[in-house]
């Protein structure tokens, strides 16, 4: 097993606490070394996470905060 498959495998999985009441429609983000970050499905957390670079996490957030993804 190589060093991201054990970081990811104890890593502290956490989704947002505004997701509460959706049936589970929700993801889960895990900080990670070197500022990544694993993003996973809440209902198939077994399944391979996706693992971005802390700049693309980074433009995600300044995007969802400036709406750029409401609907």
């Amino acid at each position: 097993m190589d060093d991201l498959s054990v970081e990811l495998a104890t890593a502290a999985w956490r989704k947002a606490t505004k997701s509460g009441s959706n049936d589970g429609n929700c993801i889960e983000v895990a900080p990670l070394s070197d500022g990544r970050v694993g993003i996973r499905d809440t209902e198939a957390p077994e399944k391979a996470p996706y693992v971005v670079r802390a700049s693309v996490w980074d433009a995600f957030i300044d995007g969802a905060k400036k709406g750029e993804f409401d609907f």
